[in-house]
């Protein structure tokens, strides 16, 4: 039935972001709010399907953390589910993304439309600049900013790679930054068609304020994300051992 009931989300899943990109396309020349609230549409109707199709939940805890107006959001990055998920926590948000998401047709229509802060990431250590450069004229706004800190995502248990991109935005910019554990790889893992049954939970620990030199910040970020998300992840496997199949393996490690 897991097999049958992914098959069946996946399907409706790429029907509904499809479908949801043409219908809304006016609103990508309404302002970026206006294209921002499409995402979060996206967000709850993907949500809503994992309910109703896999019977897979999600859970936000720590809501009392996100603290209000600008700042760094860096979220553990284990499955795509979090890329749409976040979006339903925040009113004026922008995911650092690659440029090359912005070339795609339609999907990089909304990306322009809402203002995501696109960088080369073959440019190195001038992308970073970039990306600081743009984040300087964003937060004044008010507005908040997800950076993966890992880049990419990982299978859960996978010894951690935290980036310097992170740390250099942290302070650069002088922002608040808001670390979020999640166990979503357990039951929607990377290069996997497979969603499983359960409550993935996403959760805001509390924010570190600004201040702090890059190789305290950075120590101090990956502690707090990686003690939480361990946690999570032991308490889905607590309540379904199964889920350990979606583990890290040695072999996981050398494809990473």
């Amino acid at each position: 039935m897991i097999f049958l009931r992914s098959i069946l989300f996946n399907v409706a899943f790429y029907i509904s972001l499809i479908g949801l990109m043409i219908v809304g396309l006016p609103m990508t020349f309404q302002g970026r709010h206006a294209a921002l609230e499409m995402a979060r549409r996206w967000g709850r109707s993907s949500l809503w399907l994992l309910d109703k199709i896999c019977n897979l939940k999600v859970e936000f805890r720590g809501l009392d953390n996100i603290p209000k107006g600008a700042l760094i959001i860096a979220p553990k990055h284990q499955s795509i589910l979090e890329t749409f998920a976040l979006t339903l926590a925040f009113d004026d948000f922008t995911y650092i993304v690659k440029r090359e998401l912005t070339w795609i047709p339609l999907f990089g229509w909304y990306l322009s439309a809402t203002q995501q802060l696109a960088i080369d990431r073959s440019k190195g250590g001038s992308a970073l600049a970039q990306a600081a450069a743009r984040a300087r004229e964003i937060l004044p706004q008010g507005r908040q900013i997800f950076i993966f800190p890992e880049g990419t995502r990982r299978t859960p248990g996978a010894a951690p790679r935290y980036k310097y991109g992170v740390a250099h935005l942290y302070a650069e910019t002088g922002a608040v930054c808001l670390p979020v554990a999640l166990n979503a790889g357990l039951f929607w893992p990377r290069r996997s068609f497979i969603r499983r049954p359960g409550v993935i939970v996403i959760e805001f620990l509390p924010p570190i304020a600004p201040g702090l030199d890059k190789t305290a910040f950075a120590s101090l970020l990956q502690e707090r994300i990686e003690t939480a998300t361990n946690r999570l992840m032991a308490e889905a496997l607590l309540r379904d051992p199964s889920l350990r199949v979606n583990m890290a393996s040695g072999a996981d490690e050398k494809n990473e």
